[in-house]
């Protein structure tokens, strides 16, 4: 006899009755007035944070701010790690407390150089800034959420670790999010994570997209463009390499692609380079075809320097040689978001009490490191509406924030638990 399957209604019967009952307490009616109230405040909180100078590797300043605003919430045992890491927990933890904390995220960073103008502005209601919506608007997302629950004196049953992490863009490569699950007190503690990432409340992150990335260098002696012609040129070993790797062919389930996104060397039209460079991004939603197409791109830089006449790859002409490397240049992990999770089920009964049609998405950001090690987490956006991330042209559209403010805040509450 056939497995009946059950249907989504049923799935989410149980989960949609927590939420209902939850959204009706007067506490949270309470929490709701609040977010909506401080509007003004968050728009505030939003532009400071903005202005902040925060790219990989330098987001000190920005740490000090959410130690700050921490602190002033009254939340406990707030404090910073060797890296940067801002953590702040909504109670004090009692010694024998071994329950797992619900934790809720947003990284610091951005992309944008130290000496980038982070001057923003606000029309009516949007606002506009480089990191405006990615993630001053995430930050400020957790800050609110935090703000919400100690002035309407809400206790969910479980405690709350509210985190700011370093590392998520870029050359980051997720190293505050893998710090923090690779020693204690965090990677034991913390049970379930909502990461909070970017604007719009219409979807939730389902699979971790996973990313290799490299940088290729061909070395040679260099010369003159017409005395020394015939020396192995780097700049054209490294463009057969890259023309072998645009011949690869790769699966569209699971998808996966490739990119060469930067190439640099030389120093002019009649020298023959003494380097050439190129930084390669593999993804995929499979680890597998991440390793394979690896794999593929190490084989063509090989065969490419394998064409290099023989005394030039020994250093027997003349003493000059020709080298290559591949340095792995980051690293994050494909990951999957089991069907049952129980934070999947509570995000999609929250999105269907209060109306939301959210689709499930592919991304990759700070929930891929708990995901990989086997932790439940989610990447939502804040609310609101925004655009033109990683670009001098960002904005945010406040008009809609309190949805997105509600629909985590039930989420987190749903998680935790919590009585009247």
């Amino acid at each position: 006899m056939p497995r009946r399957i059950p249907s989504i209604d049923a799935v989410l019967a149980i989960p949609l009755q927590e939420i209902s009952r939850i959204a009706a307490m007067r506490a949270v009616h309470a929490a709701f007035l609040f977010l909506h109230n401080q509007e003004m405040e968050f728009r505030r909180w939003q532009r400071e944070l903005a202005e902040i100078p925060a790219p990989p590797f330098g987001e000190a300043a920005r740490s000090e701010w959410l130690l700050r605003r921490f602190t002033e919430m009254g939340l406990k045992s707030v404090h910073a790690d060797e890296l940067g890491n801002v953590f702040g927990l909504l109670r004090d933890r009692r010694p024998d407390e071994d329950q797992p904390l619900i934790g809720m995220s947003a990284h610091l960073d951005t992309v944008f150089p130290p000496d980038t103008n982070l001057e923003s502005r606000e029309e009516g209601n949007t606002l506009f800034g480089p990191g405006i919506s990615d993630n001053a608007a995430g930050v400020v997302a957790v800050l609110a959420i935090a703000a919400a629950l100690k002035q309407s004196d809400i206790q969910p049953t479980t405690n709350v670790v509210f985190v700011g992490n370093v590392g998520e863009e870029g050359e980051g490569n997720l190293r505050g999010m893998r710090h923090i699950f690779s020693s204690a007190p965090w990677k034991s503690a913390i049970g379930s994570l909502l990461v909070i990432d970017g604007a719009g409340a219409d979807s939730y992150v389902t699979h971790g997209l996973g990313s290799r990335r490299f940088e290729i260098t061909f070395r040679g002696p260099g010369g003159h463009s017409w005395s020394d012609f015939g020396i192995p040129n780097p700049i054209v070993l490294l463009a057969r390499a890259l023309a072998r790797l645009d011949d690869v062919l790769v699966p569209e389930l699971p998808r996966t692609t490739f990119n060469v996104g930067v190439i640099r060397g030389g120093t002019s039209v009649n020298s023959i380079p003494e380097s050439a460079t190129a930084s390669v991004d593999l993804r995929s939603t499979s680890m597998d075809e991440l390793r394979r197409l690896e794999g593929f791109l190490r084989s063509v830089v090989t065969e490419a320097w394998n064409e290099v006449p023989l005394p030039y790859r020994t250093g027997k002409a003349n003493g000059s040689k020709v080298t290559f490397t591949i340095e792995c240049i980051g690293d994050r992990p494909a990951s999957e978001l089991p069907d049952d999770a129980r934070i999947l089920q509570v995000i999609r009964a929250v999105d269907a009490h209060l109306g939301i049609k959210s689709v499930p998405r592919v991304a990759s950001t700070d929930a891929n490191i708990p995901l990989s090690l086997g932790i439940e987490a989610t990447t939502i956006g804040t609310g609101g509406d925004g655009g033109a991330a990683h670009t001098l042209r960002e904005w945010f559209d406040c008009a809609n924030r309190d949805l997105g403010l509600k629909r985590i805040l039930l989420a987190l509450l749903a998680l935790t638990g919590v009585n009247e």
